[in-house]
């Protein structure tokens, strides 16, 4: 009765903590009250922890509470050092942690039921997914990360016939974990484990840079599903609701994120799109127009004189860590007068919501910061429109190139404003592969260099203005 009341006591506390997880996730949708959904999640899974810890199939609390004190310091360390500006490569590793996790448990508990004799039939379907899956989460989001660190390039990599070759990594994997649950054999457990991972690198080499929110969001509901596999394999409720809730909030916005560039998952996956494109689809330069260089000083009368200034962030930004700057130079404009708000493309950057995390560090007021839908109408009343790296989702060529790779893809009208400047480091094509056609634009004019230093220059050029 003791057990069954304690079990049932588990249980309800499960559900308060389920139901701070659907909060916390809600309130993530709003910059103004995402602060608080990050507590009332942290809160759900402190809760979900300790009350796990009270089952009576728990012991060995010096191995649980060592396990804790290394993870929190991790995350501790990594809430402080790790900057802003790399928390795509972070929200990769934690992707990959959670995967690896979950197939650590799934073979671990496999080899436990093994040894007592006991493997019930309705466990060995979570097995295999949380072991599969689990695997190729893991090393996908390890080269997700090294595309983003720039460890490798962030190009496509592709060789012939790697779609023949993933096909059957993946099928091997699958069927090697389905002999190894037939067989009880852990060891091959394991391989399908190492083959899923191998599947995992190939799968991720072929997409490119511009395609890692997409990504980032698939890898989180490949975690999360691995979790409910887990929670399955060891009857926990938490656990199942939790990846069930990553799992379907991940898928969503694989495809909220796939939808922003007008393009399928499959191709995304598929496509290897981020190759240089020669011919068709590039920015063509032998129609007479030019590319137009400036200096910070232009730039800042151009300023000055504005009344509606619209900031367009985008990777150049964040790889330079310029938002502070950014910030700085838009309380400037704002002490003469003119009105500042920024434009959000949702794949701008390396993960969902790049631009709105780099920003909220730098104190930008929310209010200030505008979905695309918001501030495509705005663009025609714009006097200056401040690019800072934002290439491909700036490109005209969405709009009329039927032959562009992005064509169809929905971008922010920074063309339709009446002066528009570019800050770039080079003319180097974006992640799509291709130039961009504003850059041609008789309106824009091209401040070249480093962001943080172009931004730095600005700020003192238009106070000396």
């Amino acid at each position: 009765m003791i057990a069954a009341l304690s079990q049932t006591t588990v249980n309800f506390a499960y559900l308060v903590a389920a139901v701070l997880f659907i909060l916390g996730i809600k309130f993530l949708s709003s910059p103004k009250t995402a602060r608080l959904g990050n507590v009332l999640s942290a809160i759900g899974m402190v809760v979900a922890v300790v009350f796990t810890l009270t089952l009576d199939y728990v012991d060995r609390y010096a191995f649980v509470i060592a396990g804790i004190a290394v993870g929190a310091a991790i995350g501790v360390a990594g809430a402080r050092l790790v900057r802003m500006t790399a928390m795509p490569q972070m929200v990769a590793l934690l992707n990959g942690a959670g995967g690896g996790a979950a197939a650590g448990v799934a073979i671990a508990e496999f080899d436990r039921l093994v040894r007592v004799g006991d493997l019930p039939g309705d466990t060995t379907v979570a097995i295999l997914a949380s072991t599969v899956l689990g695997g190729l989460t893991l090393s996908g989001s390890v080269v997700a990360f090294a595309k983003l660190q720039e460890l490798v390039t962030g190009r496509p990599i592709v060789f012939p016939g790697q779609q023949v070759v993933n096909g059957v990594a993946f099928v091997g994997a699958v069927v090697l974990a389905i002999v190894a649950v037939a067989t009880e054999s852990t060891a091959l457990l394991g391989v399908s484990f190492l083959v899923a991972a191998t599947f995992g690198v190939l799968f991720v080499l072929p997409i490119g840079g511009a395609d890692m929110p997409v990504v980032i969001a698939l890898l989180n509901a490949f975690s999360g599903l691995g979790g409910v596999g887990a929670g399955f394999v060891l009857d926990n409720n938490a656990l199942i609701v939790g990846g069930a809730l990553v799992g379907a909030s991940g898928t969503l916005l694989t495809l909220i994120m796939a939808k922003a560039m007008n393009r399928s998952v499959a191709n995304v996956l598929f496509g290897a799109f981020g190759q240089v494109q020669a011919g068709p689809g590039a920015a063509r330069a032998d129609d007479g127009r030019t590319v137009r260089a400036t200096t910070p000083e232009d730039v800042a009368v151009q300023l000055s004189f504005a009344r509606k200034v619209v900031v367009v962030p985008g990777y150049g930004m964040a790889v330079a860590q310029a938002q502070h700057d950014v910030r700085q130079l838009a309380d400037v404009l704002e002490e003469q007068g003119i009105d500042v708000k920024y434009a959000i493309h949702p794949v701008a950057g390396r993960m969902p919501g790049h631009m709105n995390v780099l920003l909220a560090e730098a104190n930008v007021p929310y209010t200030q910061l505008l979905e695309m839908d918001q501030i495509n109408a705005e663009f025609p009343q714009t006097d200056v429109a401040l690019v800072i790296g934002a290439n491909d989702v700036t490109n005209p060529a969405a709009r009329s190139d039927t032959s562009s790779p992005i064509y169809g893809m929905p971008i922010l009208d920074v063309d339709r404003s009446a002066s528009i400047i570019v800050m770039k480091r080079s003319m180097n094509p974006g992640f799509a592969g291709i130039d961009n056609e504003l850059y041609l634009d008789p309106k824009t004019t091209m401040l070249f260099g480093d962001a943080k230093d172009s931004v730095l220059k600005l700020i003192t050029a238009v106070k000396n203005a």
